[in-house]
């Protein structure tokens, strides 16, 4: 049965409406807003029933929810293709027990991080989308990434016809391992620029270029038009959410939980998609008690989770979780919409404060409705000392993001004594981040480089180095462009030029 269109509309104000399709093709709104959809539907009960379904069934159940411009057989097809043979476990985000909780592994795909899970379905949803809208216009995706998104991106969309990619990356602000996968992407489409600045800057600029409309006139004319791969665009975002009910489903299937039985999770957090993609599973009706929003020393989120100040006027931290040295988490936006009850105006405010002055504050109305959240974080030190801690007592290794949710899980049932059950979100690989979590266990491990150390975590844990990273540091360097912070637009205009 077809269900009745799911509109889309910025959080900003923008009066216009468009279709899924529309959304993400555009990826950001035209007044610099987010595509928020109008109203999240519940999932069906049925769902709860799919105790050993596949992957691919539940992406198919709740994502049609979403996305109701694509046919069935559309979708069907865009995610058969998505979550297929390039993840190496058939489960594709298995559920691992260990030290009380649950860890959600969320990096068997072929990049090994969390991105891979919409970053796998994006290109073909992109590719649908521009078929149903008539557009033949080159489609040009420009990423900002903090480490992990790039090579995502760069591997979904690499040689799909009719797309350019262009990522920009903090130069010198990712782990050694992240960069080379980058460096070393192939595909004649893909573009990979270093960025003489941080996330921020690099996502600032994306954004403000996504705005301008006179250099959007200028690309145009040239046949092509911008798109996102980052979170801001609604079709990564919706891909996130299906995980969250497949760990339920597995825990019931476990006999874990009873049906309708609350779970904590904990996120680690940077831009704030996953956690919001979370949120959106509790609105769908996901028995959710508490959502644990995770940072490192860069804890922005934290802070804000408390005082309900956000506050970016401080100095970046680079950190060993690098995906989350984060100041401004853009997906922030959505979830301040939906508790302001979609009051765009004062979220247009919200944001003017946050560019102008770089601080805003939300009213105690909106404060009241975050008591969903709690807002944690790990330094350094401490998440080290969980890599660490669960290495010693399970055997499981954990790279350093997933070890700052777990710290900040500790932290959270030492404050309440809650002891609803918890799935921790592990976002990538320990091979991804072989120093920083090699070096955590036992500092003997110092003195290797972090290629050296992907054999030697291969050998530790006994798990087969993922195809993903072998041989990576034999790969050729295929992208050797660096950039300062002002000469994005130049860069991307030669390269479509």
């Amino acid at each position: 049965m077809q269900k009745n269109n799911l509109y889309y509309k910025s959080t900003r104000g923008d009066k216009k409406k468009v279709l899924s399709a529309e959304a993400i093709i555009k990826g950001i709104a035209d007044d610099g807003g987010l595509f928020v959809p109008e109203t999240i539907h519940r999932a069906d009960n049925d769902v709860y029933k799919l105790k050993s379904t596949d992957y691919k069934e539940l992406a198919f159940l709740i994502m049609r929810e979403f996305l109701t411009d694509y046919r069935q057989d559309e979708l069907k097809d865009c995610i058969n293709k998505a979550y297929n043979n390039k993840f190496d476990t058939e489960i594709i985000a298995p559920l691992n027990k260990k030290m009380g909780v649950y860890f959600l592994e969320l990096y068997h795909g072929p990049t090994l991080a969390f991105k891979d899970m919409a970053l796998s379905l994006l290109p073909h949803l992109l590719k649908k989308a521009a078929q149903k809208l008539n557009l033949n216009q080159e489609i040009v995706i420009l990423t900002a990434t903090s480490g992990d998104t790039g090579k995502a991106a760069l591997q979904g969309f690499a040689n799909v016809e009719g797309t350019k990619i262009i990522v920009f990356f903090p130069y010198q602000g990712v782990s050694k391992i992240q960069e080379r996968q980058m460096l070393t992407q192939e595909g004649a489409n893909t573009y990979v620029i270093g960025l003489k600045g941080n996330f921020d800057d690099a996502q600032r600029e994306v954004k403000e270029i996504f705005e301008d409309s006179a250099f959007n006139e200028k690309i145009e004319e040239k046949n092509h038009i911008f798109s996102s791969a980052n979170s801001i665009n609604i079709g990564r975002l919706i891909p996130q959410i299906v995980y969250y009910f497949y760990a339920y489903l597995n825990m019931l299937g476990e006999g874990e939980i009873k049906i309708g039985e609350k779970i904590n999770i904990a996120v680690p957090t940077g831009n704030f998609g996953d956690i919001l993609a979370a949120y959106y599973a509790k609105e769908m009706g996901l028995p959710v008690n508490k959502l644990i929003c995770a940072s490192n020393e860069n804890k922005v989120l934290a802070d804000f989770f408390e005082t309900g100040v956000y506050d970016k006027r401080r100095e970046l931290i680079m950190t060993i979780s690098p995906s989350m040295d984060i100041l401004v988490s853009s997906n922030l936006e959505r979830l301040l919409w939906l508790i302001s009850e979609k009051d765009t105006q004062q979220i247009k405010e919200l944001m003017n404060s946050l560019k102008e002055k770089g601080c805003y504050r939300i009213d105690s109305e909106m404060k009241e409705k975050l008591k969903n959240f709690y807002g944690g974080f790990a330094p350094q030190e401490e998440s080290r000392q969980c890599i660490k801690e669960v290495f010693e007592k399970s055997k499981y290794l954990i790279d350093p993001h997933t070890a700052v949710a777990y710290a900040a899980y500790k932290k959270y049932i030492k404050e309440t004594g809650d002891k609803t059950k918890t799935v921790i979100v592990s976002t990538a690989s320990p091979f991804k981040f072989t120093k920083s979590v090699m070096v955590s266990i036992d500092s003997r491990y110092t003195k290797f480089n972090d290629f050296e150390l992907i054999e030697k975590m291969s050998d530790l844990t006994q798990i087969p180095i993922p195809s993903g990273i072998r041989d990576i540091e034999k790969k050729p360097i295929r992208h050797k462009i660096v950039c300062e912070k002002g000469e994005m637009r130049t860069k991307i205009t030669k390269i479509l030029e």
